[in-house]
């Protein structure tokens, strides 16, 4: 009876730790190929922050709001959508309210961090004026 008892454990043992090898590699594999889509350098750690602040990446926030571009009035229209669609009011959930709100917060941010700051040259070589007051 202890023999099988041991036998169990062990294979249990065995499995468990093949189990979780194949999740390490897989986790690997995935970091490094989100740090070749991310560009590497500084815009690789730019987004690697912006991801862990928000806790999505750039590509899980465009799924959810349902966008291929990064057009404001298109991630507006699909925000206001999803967002009400999730009201808990209307037996939403808010769960998913969240991660829309949070998805609508990274494209944001990514959307401020690719335009030109301002007083900054633009792609056409003009400078772009701070707004008077």
């Amino acid at each position: 009876m202890a023999k099988y008892i041991a036998q169990i454990i062990v294979l249990g043992g065995q499995i468990i730790g093949k189990a979780f090898t194949r999740a390490l590699k897989q986790e690997i594999a995935a970091s490094q190929e989100a740090a070749k889509r991310a560009g590497g350098g500084q815009q690789g750690q730019n987004r690697a922050a912006a991801n862990l602040r928000t806790g999505m990446t750039l590509e899980e926030a465009q799924q959810i709001l349902n966008i291929t571009k990064l057009d404001p009035e298109e991630v507006q229209k699909n925000y206001k959508h999803l967002f009400e669609v999730n009201e808990k009011s209307k037996g939403g959930s808010f769960y998913l309210q969240s991660k829309v709100f949070r998805a609508k917060e990274r494209i944001e941010q990514e959307m401020k961090e690719a335009k030109p700051p301002e007083g900054e040259k633009t792609d056409t070589g003009t400078r772009r004026e701070q707004p008077t007051q």
